[in-house]
């Protein structure tokens, strides 16, 4: 038996029956069974839970085929062989029941079956690991045959593709699930460097009162990604990066940035200080907006030959408060780039008074005055910064100091982000999830640039976007490619 340890929040879960709707797909094969069973091993799931795969009718399998489908899983992504007696303890808390909407008798069979060997009342967690289109369905479906009660769901992204759409997901969710049962996921925000954001700023006199318009000039998130669409083209042709990266991933992110410090920091306290950000965000100006294609994204199989989705956007925008007035934000992220990085950039504004001429100065790309975050798991804070090289001469070099986090701790336990999330949703606290509020005000201000989108410009695979990103975010640079 896997011995319980405290999580961050003090507590193990309780009792459990967690079903993954399309356990036979690609997140879950990825993900889902390989984070759980690290769950499992790392002592962070409770001694009773039972977990449960499901797919409709025609994707079935049996427990046994469902145990080895979780084997292959957890032995291809998983950090932990599945062998010996701990993967024999995990795989007998598993089963599976077919699901349709019009036949989900097997599945409330198997979920009845798994909470009588339990004993009590355990907690239900649905995953819906499913196409976006089939979000609403599935969650009707587990209203209509009871299993909706005493439960939470968590949904993936993307939550709507514009403001309707977002407005008619969230009201099919709540036909069922009140919000304080919704956990809309975004694997992003369970990186450990996304709580070093919090702490960062707000355990540290140092940096909170200076992170302001008074002493920084821009904000970058930058988040570019190697990989080309990989096959995904009937996914990516009705999203695009914008919809898929921008508006669920890089938009969270700054409202961490950007917040005031919440009272505590619980779930309402940081939900309300996020959407305060997201209220406060100028509506998109298509004219601050690059969006790009890869060269050869149109020849991709199901990819419309004349296809204008974007594979890269970048932009910029601005958030009218006290805080933040007149700082510019800018956000990116495409397939098909250069690398894959997660870096936020936070530059800071030059002294008033120079007392030390550009001559003097050896950094002539302006790549200093800055902090730099890399939220890649584990992740690293750097502060780059001038100092005076040796010698007679009082001339500057860019120095750095670098808070390096696998190096600083022990990572035996450490979680990923779904594995982290997933806690967190059974333990019921939704500080790192996205709220219905949150996400319509995102699209409302997404609006004009969905209506008036401009043209994508070419790329060539392996750069970094379209040449009029650098025209986007002049007078400064982005911090990518520098990559030291």
């Amino acid at each position: 038996m896997a011995t319980p340890s405290a999580t961050p929040q003090g507590s193990v879960p309780g009792d459990h029956v967690i079903v993954i709707s399309g356990a036979t797909g690609d997140l879950a094969r990825r993900k889902l069974l390989p984070g759980l069973y690290h769950l499992f091993r790392a002592g962070l799931l409770p001694d009773r839970f039972r977990v449960i795969g499901s797919a409709p009718a025609a994707d079935a399998l049996t427990d046994a085929a469902f145990r080895e489908h979780a084997r292959r899983a957890v032995a291809e992504f998983g950090r932990a062989a599945p062998e010996g007696g701990p993967w024999q303890e995990f795989a007998d808390r598993l089963t599976f029941g077919a699901a349709d909407p019009e036949n989900p008798r097997p599945l409330v069979e198997a979920v009845q079956q798994a909470e009588r060997e339990i004993g009590g009342s355990p907690q239900r967690l649905h995953h819906l690991a499913v196409p976006p289109q089939a979000c609403a369905s599935v969650v009707r479906m587990l209203g209509d045959c009871g299993l909706a009660h005493h439960a939470r769901v968590i949904v993936e992204k993307p939550f709507g593709t514009d403001l309707a759409s977002a407005r008619a997901l969230n009201q099919a969710i709540h036909t069922v699930f009140d919000e304080s049962r919704v956990f809309r996921i975004d694997h992003f925000l369970g990186k450990e460097s996304v709580d070093n954001i919090l702490a960062l700023r707000f355990a540290n006199g140092l940096l909170e009162p200076v992170w302001n318009r008074d002493h920084i000039s821009h904000v970058q998130i930058d988040v570019p990604e190697h990989i080309d669409i990989q096959g995904r083209a009937h996914f990516f042709e009705g999203t695009g990066t914008f919809r898929d990266m921008i508006v669920t991933h890089l938009f969270q992110l700054l409202g961490f940035i950007a917040m005031e410090p919440p009272a505590t920091l619980d779930a309402p306290s940081l939900r309300a200080e996020k959407d305060k950000v997201f209220q406060s965000l100028r509506p998109l100006d298509p004219a601050h907006v690059v969006r790009g294609q890869y060269d050869g994204y149109r020849d991709e199989p199901g990819v419309d030959p004349a296809s204008d989705t974007e594979t890269f956007a970048a932009l910029r925008l601005e958030i009218d408060n006290w805080r933040w007035a007149g700082v510019p934000f800018y956000l990116r992220s495409g397939k098909a780039l250069a690398e894959s990085r997660h870096v936020i950039t936070l530059g800071f504004r030059e002294p008033p008074l120079r007392m030390f001429p550009l001559a003097a100065q050896e950094s002539a790309d302006g790549r200093h005055n800055e902090l730099v975050i890399d939220f890649d798991d584990p992740g690293t804070v750097t502060a780059r910064f001038l100092a005076k090289r040796p010698g007679p001469e009082m001339r500057l070099t860019q120095a750095q100091m670098v808070f390096d986090y696998a190096g600083s701790f022990a990572q035996d336990h450490a979680l990923e982000g779904y594995e982290r999330l997933i806690l967190d949703a059974m333990l019921g606290d939704q500080s790192l999830f996205t709220d219905a509020f949150g996400i319509e005000t995102l699209w409302a201000a997404a609006t004009p640039l969905l209506e008036s989108p401009p043209p994508v410009r070419p790329y060539v695979k392996g750069s970094w976007g379209p040449s009029s990103v650098a025209e986007l975010i002049q007078p400064h640079h982005w911090h990518l490619p520098q990559n030291s």
